[in-house]
């Protein structure tokens, strides 16, 4: 009886075909593998600092993996409050609160704000808190809040030095340099303090004192300046006359500084002119109580001075 042959041809060549992928592949592996090794070699770290590299990038992961788990699970909180219950039965909470820096300053008020961490475990104050309720009072320019362990805060305030006084219009305020309020101040305690007033005036107090930097001798003699139409100022001297400056802040400090030089020579301070005007300078105008009429007779200018 005869027999059928059956040729796989088509086996063979799927298997030979088969076979050279497989080469393929492990020579692009040893390609591969070849141009990382050349690349790792070309780097200035030894097989032992990559691996200890890797398994510190390893921890790190991993770490971070649980901080956000514990966070997410609430464990963080419940370590810090059984933390801050250990550290208070060991003592370390707050029973004293130290105040230092406070001139004018009520210490009360900064215990006031401090009493409410009495009794607290110095690891739940939050100095950062305090530190910004303390800079809400109005003497208080700069704050710092420190643990001294085992049980006391310690504060010390930088108070806001007095400047001037603002005038308003139902009561006078003690200002610092900047304009800020400190508090309400007494017509006699305000006595030969600058007065300062007009809408506006408390925010161009910084503005004021360096038009008055520009004519040093004139500093002593000013005891108050009012801002004028949002624009400009007025001065008031120690005997009542009274100056008007221009607007704009370099021809302001000129013509005070042009009114130095002439009240240097004429003695214009004390005398009897009431009111000088120096909105056009460097002209000014003089008035005396009664002669109105020669008022634009009397004048002077920066150039005769000189």
């Amino acid at each position: 009886m005869a027999r059928t042959i059956s040729r796989k041809s088509t086996g063979v060549r799927r298997q030979a075909k088969a076979q050279g992928r497989a080469g393929q592949v492990r020579k692009a592996k040893a390609h591969t593998n070849s141009l990382f090794d050349r690349m790792m070699n070309a780097l200035p770290f030894t097989e032992d600092q990559w691996h200890r590299f890797f398994t510190v990038l390893i921890l790190v992961v991993v770490l971070a993996i649980i901080v956000i788990v514990a966070r997410v699970s609430g464990a963080t909180e419940i370590a810090s409050q059984r933390f801050a219950h250990a550290a208070a039965n060991a003592g370390y909470k707050v029973r004293n609160v130290e105040v230092r820096g406070t001139e004018r300053l009520n210490e009360m008020r900064v215990y006031e704000r401090a009493i409410g961490r009495e009794d607290l475990s110095m690891p739940l104050v939050d100095l950062s808190e305090l530190r910004s309720e303390l800079l809400a009072l109005n003497w208080v320019k700069d704050a710092r809040v420190s643990r001294q362990l085992p049980d006391t805060l310690v504060i010390d305030i930088v108070e806001r030095e007095p400047h001037a006084v603002l005038r308003r219009a139902d009561r006078l305020m003690l200002i610092d340099s900047t304009g800020a309020e400190l508090e309400p101040i007494s017509a006699e305690a305000a006595s030969g303090m600058l007065v300062i007033s007009g809408e506006g005036a408390q925010g161009r107090v910084e503005d004021l004192t360096d038009l008055l930097d520009a004519a040093p001798a004139m500093r002593p003699q000013v005891k108050a300046a009012e801002w004028i139409g949002n624009r400009r100022w007025d001065l008031t001297f120690v005997t009542d006359q009274r100056l008007a400056l221009p607007e704009g802040e370099d021809r302001a400090a000129a013509a005070l500084i042009s009114f130095a030089r002439a009240d240097g020579v004429h003695r214009l301070i004390g005398g009897e002119v009431v009111r000088f005007d120096m909105r056009n300078a460097p002209r000014m105008y003089m008035r005396k109580p009664g002669r109105a009429d020669e008022e634009l007779a009397m004048q002077t200018t920066s150039e005769e001075e000189d």
